[in-house]
């Protein structure tokens, strides 16, 4: 899997107009929708454009939104839909650690079917739930042994729904679950989550961008979005200013000249330097190398 998903757009699978837009865009990741974006009668008819567009555009990063485990809906989209070229599903609410387990097995039978290396295809359990906040490190700890959780992603939407309260601009009512989420996967070992849409005013960039920032500060790597408007804005959030690269290249500089006259620790412009410091600065460069490549 690769490491940069800033931005991963929404698009519903039974509109193939909006289809060839999204893949236009700078999206690091698109995601064509079987689940809320599709009318109950067209959620069959529309898995062919699936198949379609991954053949069309290989060279991108594919992801497909399942409906959720128990709809009767889940299996023919695993059997239609999930071909080779879909790096992953996002499986909707997702609340407690079997969901994982029956997913996977699930997935099993699909990559045989498709002669596929087991673990290929990758899960996005979306966190969209009280429950899943709750069990949030079980679920992403599960071990199915094949590696098969890339990372997850938060559902804010449904979530304020379940807990009955008001999605705001100002956000205070996601910090508790958003803080949980990084935690878990940061515990868990796996990368960092993908933030909620902004949904709030698809029209007002500057909350959207405060509300990526919120996202960026508890540890999210990047942002699901649901019009192409909103990606560049997020592209730019969770990309290294370019401040950010230059320092990172100076520390790691001068740790690397110091760490070779056998210290382990230095002070630079009056910080002081250690290895988890240096480590971040390569994650920075790193990133900012992964930007480079995709433009």
């Amino acid at each position: 899997m690769p490491t940069l998903i800033r931005t991963a757009l929404f698009v519903p699978s039974n509109r193939p107009d909006r289809i060839e837009k999204a893949f236009a865009t700078k999206a690091d990741v698109i995601i064509i929708d079987l689940e809320d974006a599709v009318p109950l009668a067209e959620k069959e008819s529309s898995r062919p454009n699936v198949r379609e567009n991954v053949a069309k555009f290989a060279d991108r990063m594919i992801l497909v939104r399942t409906n959720a485990l128990g709809s009767a809906f889940i299996k023919g989209d695993l059997d239609e839909a999930i071909v080779e070229g879909v790096n992953g599903i996002i499986l909707p609410k997702v609340e407690k650690a079997d969901d994982i387990t029956k997913i996977n097995t699930l997935l099993i039978e699909v990559e045989k079917n498709r002669a596929l290396p087991e673990g290929t295809i990758r899960v996005f359990p979306l966190i969209e739930s009280a429950a899943a906040v709750q069990h949030i490190y079980d679920i992403v700890s599960t071990n199915t042994k094949l590696d098969r959780i890339y990372t997850v992603m938060f559902g804010a939407a449904d979530y304020t729904l379940d807990m009955g309260i008001e999605m705001t601009m100002e956000g205070n009512e996601l910090f508790y679950a958003r803080s949980k989420i990084a935690i878990a996967c940061r515990a868990a070992g796996i990368a960092p989550p993908i933030d909620s849409p902004f949904m709030i005013d698809l029209k007002n960039t500057e909350a959207l961008i405060s509300d990526a920032r919120r996202a960026k500060e508890l540890g999210f790597q990047g942002k699901l979005v649901i019009h192409p408007n909103q990606v560049e804005p997020c592209n730019r959030i969770f990309s290294p200013l370019p401040e950010e690269i230059k320092k990172a290249e100076k520390i790691v500089k001068a740790f690397e000249e110091a760490e070779a006259a056998g210290m382990a620790a230095i002070q630079l412009e009056g910080k002081f330097i250690d290895y988890p410091v240096v480590k971040r600065s390569k994650d920075i460069l790193a990133l900012a190398a992964a930007i480079a490549r995709k433009r």
